[in-house]
Parts: structure tokens; C-alpha cells; sequence
């Protein structure tokens, strides 16, 4: 959205993960007379999310009392928990929870017919059936890991209410299973509804752009590389755009829930990303390589490549130009393409010049790939090339598993803790450290004590603001006028204050647990037993979630950091000696997957590391597939043993003498063979190189 007052105030705002911002620039001198303006106008993104997660939330509440529903609170709560500040979001979010309700309530039935007149079983099923999900949304990423959560603490819900006081198991699950996935959709429907008529939607516009200036500053970094940029400046650039990369993936599914027509043509956008990796792989040994080049022969090479590359490239003044690329994009992506055509072609006589050829049309080759997701989603057309993105593997199971087992105890202990203090809301306090240790699991936080603790606060502070309402204000409210205003004054405020930096866990389940701890219903209950003993049960449930994460906590962000690129260095040591094999877009596609889980806490040289590594691996395959033509496999796998032997340095020297060994009396297509195999052995020698200290890492402490 952009604003424009008395032509000298312009705002832009952006919808963010999970996060409403704004910005304003004062081109006129007398900017300090704009400020209260500049105030107000900053906090309207921010105020029209918080009155459409009320909208919805009321909605929903009024649709479930006109239809009469058990509890109709849930379909409020479900209102709130799946209004994002992003229309993309909010609709992605609400497919994946409707799809997780439903197969959280096939379970609970499933269960229950295993173990008909068995608690202990069907409880102890339970806490199995919770850690399953757990595990797979561990494994999953942004919104189909909250569904996978789902379907976890949809089937305690629905446990909680079969078991009652006593937990005597009923015969009346179905409905029980019926009426809760009824409440849910109900919420979800009408979240959807408020967020589509109010919201246009904007983030197909702002993944083109982001894509777009990633694009270009690619580009124009390789650029500025052969035009003899200073090394480590485009190195600390290279790595922030890895950053910035890895970034692109949740945007991507907002735009997926925006866009009904990218749903079944998503694959550009993957390869989209995955196109800006493989662009930062080849800008990358473009540049390595002319840091060890040195005389008349660097700047020689470099202007033949430069040469080569599209004109609109080169002609860059260096600033970022989002729009040029996203109205151009089918232009740029048939120059990326013919420049890639044209650097293969290039005749070569050097090894390095070959190189540094097959460097820069990988890099142009990635950028194709992005132009064509830029291209879809301008609407300029429907994506042309490699549309396919290898579905990305699981990069590492151990969270995972620490993630199932946290679960299972945790509900163990406090299914244990009900059934020998026969407490009568021991069932809600199972149901609430269910949602609470499963969504404080999910991918993407790295500090769960941390958010866990903030939200027992929220919970806390929603048991008091919950209570306040429910037995001093509703009173006298007698109408469901009365009752929207009356939560709309506590919901609006803590909604906004949500989409802040400062505490937005707390906030955030202060506003996701306050309508059901209200229990709004038509009439509405005023016992005050009854209540503090189920706020008492949400608040236990919410502290042993936190004590579990204490006692156990998950992998920190430095050891998932350092065992991810261990992971990758002992893959990479298995295809040196053969013991893995596999094509070369299934070996990318696993380090991209790594890649993209990096913590966000991990510095830019272990992004760097496992990029390395992403390409001593690419570079292995291809030169053993050029090694079999030439008939010097066995050579080669002597050259590449004491990679496996975390001897990097002994293995450059063997791989640079075999180079040099390679016959040079060769003609036509067995020539051009011999330089690509010389070219990749020094892309590869050049790799070791620069990162040795993890090349020749021995344990996995060493990486940390």
C-alpha cells in the first residue's frame, strides 16, 4: 500500500513473517512538524490487523451461536489463532488447520475403537499419537508443520471431552469428533471471509520484487567481480544473500495461500530459489578463482567472460533496479539463457578460462531459473525450462526425535499426574500442554524455553483479564453487542501489540487464550469454581510444557548449525570414496535442505562453509562422470581417498598432479572433455583451499 499526503509524506507498507511494518519518508525540510502524522500513520497496519482478528473472532462466535453449536468458543479461538497480518498467510494457515483437524479427529475415532474400555491404553495411545505429530511437523516446514501440529492437539481436544471428569471413556466420539471439527471450520470460514474482504492481498508482488532484487544483486556482484571488485567485499555480499535466500521460503507459501493459480504451479517458485543458490555457487567460484590467478592472464580471462554475458548486465550501474527485472523478466531470462548457450560454447584453450566459463554459466543458468518464477508470478507467462524442483529432503532427523520424545513424556507425566489426583479438569490440562509443547516445538524457534516462558506469562495474564471480564463486566452485558465490545476492548490492543518485536510471544497467547478461558456462551456460566479450576488447568498445562522444555531441552542453534555442516562434510567424504552415489541435483537438492533450516543465530562463514561444500560435491560427480570418459577413474579415486581422510591439502595436490597428467593431444569433443575435467579439479582444489579447517574437521566439536 502506498500514501501520499500533501505530496510529502510517502508510506510503504510490507507485511513481513508474521510481522506489520511501516515506513515513512519526509522529503521536505519541515519533517518534525509531521511527526504526531507520521505516529498515527505508522500504526495503521498494525490497528487494521488487530480489528480484523476481532471481526473474525466475533463472527465466528455469532455464526456458532445462530447454529447452536457445544462450544462455540472454539470457533472463536480458531478466528484468532489463524488471522495473520498476511491474507496469503491467514488462508495458507487455515487449509493446513482444517486438513490437521480432520485427521486429528479420524485418529481420536480410530483410538478409541482400539481401546473401548481401556484409559490406560487408550491414554497411553494419546501421548503416542501426539509425539507422532510432533516428529513430523519437526520435519515439516512453515504451515504444514502447523497442520502436522494439529492433528496432535485436535485429538486431545476431542480426548478431553470424552473422558470428562472421570476419564470413563464414551460411546460417543463420532459426534463429539463431528461437532468439534464443525466449531473449527466454522472459525476458519469466517477468518477467511473478514481477511478477503478487507485485505486485497500484496505478497505476490512483494516475492516478484524480492526475487527480483536478489536477482540483480547476483548479477551485478558477478559483474563487478570480473570487472575486478575487491574479493572480500563481494564475499561478505555473497553471504548476506544467502541469508536473504534462505529467507524467500515462507513468503512463498503466503503467496501459494494468496494465489489459487500458483497452488498447482508452484514448481517455478521453487526453482526459483533453488536457481538463486546454484547463481551464488558459480558467482562464487568465479570469484575464488580470480583471487589465485594472478598476471596478465586474470584480467585477459576475465573480460572473454565478461564478454559473454548479457549487455543489460553489464551496463549496471550498481543499483538495485526491482522493477526493471520483474517488467522485464521475459527479455533478461532468454539472455540469461543464450548466455549460458555461449559460455559452454566458448572456445577455451586454458583450464582456468574453462572454468571460469562453466562458473559464469551456472551462475546465468540460476538466474534464468529465478527470471522464470519472476515471469509467473508478474503474469508475464507460465514459466519455460527446468520447471521442476527436486522436493526437498528431510536435512536432519535429530530434532525431530528430540521433539517426539519431549512429547511423549510430557503428556506421560501429566497424564500420570491426573489419574492419581483424580484432579476433574485433569483432561483440559492435558488438552492445553498438549498445544503448548507441540506448537513451541515447531520449526523456526530457537530459543523455546524462552518463547515458552513468554507465553505462560500471556496464559497468566489471560486467566486475569479472562476473569475480570467474565464476573465483573458480562454482567451487565446482555446483549451479543454488549459482548463484542467488551472482548473487542481487551483483544484489539493485545492483537496489535502481538505484531510488535517487544514480547510478542506473551501477547500473542494473551490473545489466543483469552476467549476460551471467557467461554462465552448463550447463557454464560458464572461459576467461579468452575473457572478458576479450568484456568488453573490451562495454567498448569502451560508450566509443565515449559518445565519439559527446561528439562529437555532441543538441539541449541550453534550444535544444529554445527551438525548440519557435519552431516554434510560426512556426505560429501562418502562420495570421495564411492560410497554414495547419486545425480547431482539429488546431492544439491539435500544440501539446499540443509541450507534452508540454517538457524538464523549462525554466522555467515558456516553458510559459506556448507556452499563450499555444496560445490566440492557437485564438481566431484561431474568430474568422475568425465573421468570415466577419459578412462582414469581408478586415478581419480586415489586422488580423492584422502578427502576421506580429512587430508584435504594431500588430496588438492594429487587432484592438481592428475591434472596435469590428462592427455593434451587430444582433439574435438575429447579436448574440450580434458579442459572441463581441469576446470573442475581446480574448482574443487580451490574449495578445499579456502575452507581446509573444515575440510579436514575430525569431529563435529570442531565446527562449533
Amino acid at each position: 500500500m502506498e500514501l501520499l499526503v500533501k505530496d510529502s509524506i510517502r508510506i510503504f507498507v510490507a507485511d513481513g513473517e508474521g510481522t506489520v511494518t511501516a515506513s515513512i519518508s519526509f522529503p521536505t525540510s519541515d519533517a518534525q512538524g509531521w511527526q504526531p502524522l507520521q505516529r498515527l500513520l505508522s500504526s495503521v497496519p498494525t490497528l487494521l490487523f488487530a480489528i480484523r482478528v476481532w471481526a473474525a473472532a466475533c463472527l465466528a462466535l455469532f455464526v456458532a451461536f445462530w447454529l447452536q453449536v457445544d462450544n462455540a468458543y472454539w470457533a472463536a479461538t480458531t478466528a484468532v489463532i489463524v488471522s495473520q497480518p498476511s491474507l496469503g498467510a491467514s488462508l495458507r494457515k487455515s487449509w493446513f488447520r482444517m486438513g490437521g483437524t480432520i485427521i486429528g479427529a479420524v485418529a481420536i475415532v480410530i483410538l478409541t475403537a482400539c481401546f473401548p474400555q481401556n484409559r490406560l491404553g487408550f491414554l497411553l495411545g494419546l501421548a503416542l499419537w501426539a509425539a507422532a505429530c510432533g516428529f513430523v511437523a519437526a520435519t515439516l516446514r512453515n504451515f504444514a508443520a502447523y497442520g502436522a501440529a494439529l492433528a496432535g492437539f485436535t485429538a486431545a481436544i476431542i480426548a478431553s471431552d470424552e473422558l470428562g471428569a472421570t476419564g470413563g471413556l464414551g460411546g460417543h466420539v463420532l459426534l463429539l469428533a463431528l461437532t468439534r471439527v464443525s466449531e473449527i471450520c466454522i472459525g476458519i470460514v469466517c477468518a477467511a471471509v473478514v481477511l478477503a474482504t478487507t485485505d486485497l492481498g500484496r505478497t505476490r508482488g512483494r516475492l516478484a520484487d524480492l526475487y527480483a532484487a536478489i536477482s540483480g544483486a547476483i548479477a551485478r556482484g558477478l559483474v563487478c567481480t570480473l570487472k575486478g571488485a575487491d574479493g572480500g567485499t563481494t564475499r561478505a555480499e555473497r553471504r548476506d544473500l544467502v541469508r536473504q535466500t534462505i529467507a524467500l521460503d515462507p513468503v512463498i507459501d503466503e503467496v501459494m495461500g494468496e494465489e489459487p493459480d500458483l497452488r498447482l504451479n508452484s514448481q517455478p517458485l521453487r526453482a526459483a530459489v533453488e536457481g538463486l543458490f546454484v547463481s551464488l555457487a558459480g558467482w562464487r567460484l568465479v570469484a575464488n578463482h580470480l583471487e589465485h590467478v594472478t598476471g596478465d592472464w586474470r584480467r585477459l580471462d576475465a573480460d572473454i567472460i565478461l564478454q559473454r554475458l548479457p549487455a543489460a548486465l553489464r551496463s549496471g550501474t550498481g543499483e538495485t533496479d526491482a522493477v526493471d527485472w520483474v517488467e522485464e523478466a521475459v527479455r533478461l531470462r532468454r539472455t540469461c539463457t543464450a548466455a549460458v548457450k555461449a559460455l559452454v560454447k566458448l572456445p577455451a584453450h586454458t583450464s582456468s578460462l574453462r572454468m571460469m566459463a562453466d562458473g559464469a554459466a551456472q551462475g546465468m543458468m540460476g538466474l534464468a531459473r529465478s527470471l522464470d518464477g519472476i515471469a509467473v508470478l508478474a503474469g508475464r507467462d507460465r514459466g519455460e525450462g527446468n520447471r521442476q524442483a527436486a522436493q526437498l529432503p528431510v536435512p536432519d532427523y535429530l530434532p525431530a526425535l528430540v521433539n517426539a520424545s519431549r512429547i511423549f513424556l510430557m503428556i506421560g507425566a501429566v497424564e500420570l499426574f491426573w489419574i492419581v489426583t483424580e484432579w476433574s479438569s485433569g483432561a483440559l490440562a492435558i488438552v492445553w500442554s498438549t498445544i503448548f509443547v507441540i506448537v513451541h516445538s515447531l520449526p523456526g524457534t530457537d530459543q523455546p524455553y524462552d518463547s515458552a516462558r513468554s507465553r505462560l506469562l500471556g496464559i497468566v495474564a489471560a486467566a486475569i483479564c479472562a476473569a475480570i471480564i467474565k464476573f465483573a463486566v458480562l454482567p451487565g452485558c446482555e446483549t451479543f453487542t454488549g459482548l463484542a465490545i467488551v472482548i473487542g476492548v481487551v483483544l484489539v490492543p493485545v492483537a496489535a501489540l502481538s505484531t510488535l518485536h517487544w514480547q510478542p510471544e506473551l501477547f500473542g497467547f494473551l490473545a489466543l487464550a483469552l476467549i476460551p478461558l471467557l467461554k462465552p456462551e448463550n447463557p454464560i456460566s458464572y461459576d467461579t469454581v468452575q473457572y478458576y479450576n479450568d484456568a488453573l488447568a490451562v495454567i498448569a498445562g502451560a508450566g509443565a510444557s515449559t518445565l519439559a522444555f527446561r528439562l529437555l531441552p532441543p538441539p541449541s542453534p550453534a550444535f544444529r548449525a554445527a551438525r548440519l555442516l557435519w552431516l554434510t562434510l560426512r556426505d560429501l567424504r562418502r562420495l570421495a570414496k564411492m560410497e554414495a552415489t547419486g545425480s547431482r541435483a539429488a546431492w544439491e537438492s539435500l544440501a539446499y535442505a540443509r541450507l534452508s533450516v540454517f538457524p538464523e543465530q549462525a554466522g555467515s562463514l558456516q553458510r559459506a562453509r556448507l556452499l563450499a561444500a555444496v560445490s566440492v560435491g557437485s564438481e566431484i560427480i561431474r568430474v568422475r562422470r568425465m573421468a570415466r570418459r577419459l578412462g582414469v577413474a581408478a586415478e581419480l579415486d586415489s586422488a580423492f581417498a584422502p578427502l576421506a581422510w580429512a587430508q584435504s591439502a594431500l588430496a588438492s595436490r594429487r587432484l592438481e598432479y592428475l591434472a596435469g597428467r590428462l592427455p593434451t593431444t587430444l582433439t574435438g569433443a575429447r579436448a574440450r572433455t580434458v579442459l572441463r575435467m581441469q576446470g573442475s579439479i581446480c574448482a574443487i582444489s580451490e574449495g578445499l583451499r579456502w575452507h581446509a579447517t573444515y575440510f579436514d574437521a575430525r569431529t563435529i566439536n570442531e565446527l562449533r
